[in-house]
């Protein structure tokens, strides 16, 4: 099976660069200084439709940003492959995404790129599902399977197949976006699909269909991040800060205010309540206690240095990546340390 060439994708975006990145930095402002927030130009982050992305609506919504002084402008993508694509062509300043696809970009990232946040562990919100006729993974054998190439379905379907002594050659991949894999599944046009929420409920829709494996069997595999540019944490580190202290603002929110957060994400996710409910209980979100350990060296997958480097090596050998960037220069903790400690001192 040959990956889709990701970075020949990014070429359209390098090219234009000049046309679509302002190259006009706004001077950089305290975190207090909101009058003078509509005065700059913002921050734009991208997100997309995974339930650990989705609270960032609330901080849009309450207008949490504007409190800390962060001056963002959240970008919804309905694809997450462009969001991808538009940070580490330099188009976003920051991003929503996963480890081990920041960790395929960022070595031709034109701003880099920088983990400074995890939101979530997808904990059985990535999924594979199948045809009713099939059991098990070997199952798979021969059998065509949608998913998004690169990105986490198809990362979640390799970890099965290599469990199993598999791998893509054993299957037919038929590389398609998540959406349009799920509905193509939904149809009968493919024996299994490689989803995250909400489009594996479409798939569950075909009569017979039910899960295989989730992200569940594999903890630690699928962290869920911030990601932003080197380029902002040089230029605007105070902005970063504040994104990161809104982040756990809004989850103080959505304690307080369930049923409110609830309604907020479920309109931004194009869901109901009860859709969104389903698709909570897939995703563990982190405190900050749980930052500051995904951050730290340690030898498991809650580690992320550590997982990024089993990551990188496994990218390596199934070809998601001609070579492994630096890892070091991908994961910084300052952000969520010194919130730590500003908490510790209050």
């Amino acid at each position: 099976m040959k990956r889709r060439n990701f970075f020949s994708l990014l070429l359209v975006f390098f090219s234009s660069l000049l046309l679509t990145v302002s190259c006009n930095q706004a001077p950089q402002q305290t975190p207090n200084a909101s009058s003078s927030l509509s005065n700059t130009a913002p921050i734009v982050i991208g997100y997309s439709n995974w339930a650990g992305w989705w609270p960032w609506a609330i901080a849009e919504e309450e207008g949490l940003f504007a409190k800390n002084g962060a001056n963002v402008q959240m970008k919804w993508f309905d694809g997450y492959l462009e969001s991808l694509q538009a940070l580490a062509a330099g188009q976003l300043d920051g991003n929503s995404q996963t480890l081990n696809d920041t960790i395929a970009f960022a070595g031709d990232a034109v701003n880099g790129q920088v983990a400074v946040l995890v939101n979530d562990n997808s904990s059985g919100n990535d999924k594979v599902i199948v045809t009713e006729e099939i059991k098990t993974i070997q199952d798979l054998k021969g059998k065509k399977v949608a998913v998004e190439e690169g990105v986490v379905g198809d990362f979640l379907l390799s970890l099965a197949l290599e469990k199993e002594g598999m791998s893509r050659k054993d299957v037919q991949i038929v590389p398609m976006e998540t959406g349009a894999a799920a509905a193509a599944f939904a149809s009968g046009k493919v024996d299994a699909v490689a989803a995250f929420p909400p489009f594996w409920s479409t798939a569950l829709k075909r009569k017979g269909s039910k899960e295989l494996i989730s992200s569940k069997a594999f903890p630690g595999a699928i962290p869920d991040l911030l990601v932003v540019s080197a380029k902002l944490i040089k230029e605007k580190p105070e902005q970063v800060q504040a994104l990161v202290k809104t982040w756990f603002e809004v989850r103080e929110f959505m304690a307080k205010n369930p049923q409110k957060a609830d309604e907020i994400m479920a309109k931004r996710a194009g869901i109901s309540p009860e859709e969104l409910a389903l698709y909570k209980e897939g995703t563990k979100f982190f405190t900050l206690e749980e930052n500051l350990e995904a951050f730290s060296p340690g030898k498991t997958m809650k580690n992320m240095p550590f997982a990024a480097q089993k990551m990188a090596d496994f990218m390596m050998e199934v070809g998601f990546i001609k070579k492994v960037p630096d890892l070091t220069t991908i994961l910084d903790a300052q952000f969520v340390k010194a919130l730590a400690n500003q908490d510790k001192k209050s």
